[in-house]
């Protein structure tokens, strides 16, 4: 039955769709996805610490994931504010849940499937509250600017469990299907049945990235992937729509395997930039402060643009006192800048965080 937009899509069909989904078209850009995605997981073996990854990529990964939602903050704060653990924002907040979302649900896949659980888990650690599936109706997507009714998703717990449900066979069951466009039509079905009172966009990115983990094309959920929806976010909402109202499932697959692509790329070159700066900087320390360097410290030094004397501490490589020093020469070789933060000192890995803040000027 045709969609009305103001009233509840309670006839939602369930998956997988009565349509060919692996045309020509969309084959060809598996092959062209896959193969990008397999350079980024190999990219990723080339460093000699993949934590390095798991603590930088997820935290780029929210920062845009929030702002396809106009949850804005910056890539600097975000670090600054996880690293001493507070937040000067709402929006900073949020971005920084996000990134505990997914590192919970990476670690929830070692025991169990994605799931309409592992969903209200994602959700709730992104909304910092419980989030459960709706139970209320009155749920309606509409246009910012006009209040004009664009979709008003399935309403009834029991309707929504229900598709969900299916949405995990679909995700968990053997099929033929590529794991990319699997991906691809779980996404649209999940925003489209839209099981939560706020923050399914974002959950529904966490998922995909699990997907990827849990599909075998990806070890650690490393992908930048909403940089590349957010460079065509008209286009994701439009080709969201056209699916619902038109059955227009061929364009929408494609744009999902071209993002997957594009943000590969992009990640993957971001690693090489990342490990070539590593290798500057161990050369530096070893010309410069030979007695100083350890591959320790040069582990400290990648984990995050910002560190502390607690961070060497903690590490166990040196003592408290003994911290400071070590921090005092690496500003003095111009490795690190001094900063004050209230009654904190913060030492900024300069050329570390220019490279992270400039994540959106390459194509």
């Amino acid at each position: 039955m045709p969609c009305n937009p103001a009233q509840p899509y309670n006839d939602l069909p369930l998956l997988p769709p009565r349509r060919e989904l692996e045309t020509a078209r969309v084959l060809k850009q598996c092959i062209r996805s896959r193969t990008v995605l397999a350079e980024l997981e190999q990219s990723g073996n080339f460093l000699p610490n993949r934590t390095l990854l798991i603590n930088v990529m997820p935290l780029l990964e929210a920062r845009a994931s929030s702002e396809i939602e106009n949850i804005v903050t910056t890539t600097d704060r975000l670090f600054r504010s996880s690293l001493l653990e507070q937040a000067p924002d709402v929006a900073t907040k949020e971005a920084l849940s996000y990134r505990q979302a997914l590192h919970e649900g990476f670690q929830s896949l070692s025991h169990r499937p994605l799931c309409t659980a592992t969903a209200e888990q994602v959700c709730s650690v992104i909304k910092s509250k419980e989030m459960l599936v709706r139970k209320l109706p009155g749920t309606a997507l509409a246009n910012e600017a006009t209040g004009a009714v664009l979709y008003t998703p399935p309403a009834g717990e029991r309707l929504l469990r229900d598709k969900l449900a299916n949405w995990e066979q679909f995700l968990n069951l053997p099929t033929e299907l590529d794991p990319l466009v699997v991906l691809a039509v779980a996404h649209y079905q999940f925003e489209a049945i839209h099981p939560f009172m706020d923050g399914n966009g974002r959950t529904g990115r966490v998922l995909n990235l699990l997907h990827l983990v849990q599909s075998g094309l990806l070890s650690v959920p490393i992908l930048y992937h909403s940089r590349g929806i957010i460079r065509r976010k008209s286009e994701y909402y439009r080709k969201l729509c056209d699916v619902t109202f038109e059955d227009a499932w061929e364009p929408w697959i494609l744009y999902m395997l071209e993002v997957v692509e594009e943000s590969a790329r992009w990640t993957s070159r971001k690693i090489r930039d990342i490990r070539e700066l590593r290798e500057q900087t161990k050369t530096l320390l070893q010309t410069r402060r030979p007695k100083l360097y350890s591959a320790e410290l040069l582990e400290v030094l990648f984990q995050q643009p910002y560190c502390r004397i607690a961070d060497l501490v903690a590490a166990g490589l040196v003592k408290r006192q003994a911290a400071a020093s070590h921090l005092k020469q690496l500003v003095e070789v111009g490795v690190l800048a001094e900063e004050k933060v209230g009654r904190e000192k913060l030492f900024i890995h300069q050329a570390y965080l220019k490279l992270l803040l400039h994540e959106d000027e390459e194509n």
